[in-house]
């Protein structure tokens, strides 16, 4: 069964999508993405994402194309339309389509899509046993703050530490961690103290990151937002990474070395259950 998907204001079959060669997201990767779970066909923490979007358009000078209200209604509608219960909607725009050239028109139509993806949310099996991962250098563009679709180092990234036989990849810059191949990351220090790193241009501002802190300060669990490093994180307590697909998911090696006991901690799925618990309650 194939999925419809919505490109640039209709609702086509995904066999049937077309976008130009020349649209700048394929030739520049000019183009901002986001990510929202789905959870029992509901849109969770979709506030921040809509607000980090409409943030990295700005940034990039390129026009919603949609008005607010509209595109929680095409969210609505892309769910219903492919009858999705449990995944994520995937959106991209990018600056447009015209002959190729490093300076673009102010005039240019910005290019729309939407899709979704189906998969278990709340059935993640990593949740028990976790992740190993591995260090390597930072090598993206400095503009991290910004949802960009240029996502090329995190690929190789990612496949680099499949070969070491590894989940994930945890990069460091200037002796700290700035964040994993495409979620932040986050160490329990052995005092119980939550430590991420504070909000720069070095690391993506994670909406699932922003909900997490929220929540912890409320339940009184300390929060330190400042850079870690390598070292830190192999001796810490317990480590996770958060994002919109895997929500809370723990790291129990670094570079074949055991955090903690070597198994998923106790602080991590507190975290985790206060944010399922008040995010679905929240969905909408």
């Amino acid at each position: 069964m194939t999925r419809t998907v919505y490109l640039n204001g209709d609702w086509v079959d995904e066999t049937e999508a077309r976008v130009s060669i020349f649209d700048r997201g394929f030739l520049f990767a000019d183009a901002i993405y986001e990510v929202t779970a789905v959870v029992g066909g509901k849109l969770v923490d979709y506030a921040g994402h809509a607000a980090r979007l409409k943030r990295s358009l700005a940034a990039l000078d390129i026009p919603m194309p949609v008005s607010e209200e509209a595109l929680l209604t095409l969210h609505r509608e892309i769910v219903a339309r492919n009858a999705l219960s449990d995944g994520g909607v995937y959106l991209q725009i990018s600056r447009g389509a015209e002959d190729r050239d490093f300076l673009y028109s102010d005039a240019l139509r910005p290019t729309f899509v939407m899709f979704t993806q189906a998969r278990a949310v709340l059935d993640n099996p990593k949740w028990k046993t976790g992740i190993f991962v591995v260090t390597m250098p930072e090598g993206r563009w400095v503009n991290r703050q910004i949802k960009t679709v240029q996502l090329l180092y995190s690929s190789l990234a990612k496949m680099e530490a499949k070969r070491q036989g590894a989940d994930d990849v945890l990069f460091t810059e200037d002796g700290v961690i700035t964040e994993a191949g495409s979620s932040n990351a986050h160490i329990v220090t052995k005092d119980g103290t939550l430590v991420t790193r504070a909000l720069s241009n070095a690391l993506l501002h994670g909406i699932t990151r922003a909900s997490i802190l929220d929540l912890a300060r409320a339940a009184q669990i300390r929060v330190e937002e400042r850079g870690f490093t390598v070292d830190e994180a192999k001796n810490a307590a317990e480590v996770f990474l958060t994002s919109a697909s895997a929500f809370v998911m723990p790291v129990v090696a670094i570079d074949g070395q055991p955090v903690g006991n070597g198994k998923p901690g106790p602080l991590t799925a507190r975290i985790r259950d206060l944010y399922i618990e008040d995010r679905l309650a929240n969905a909408i």
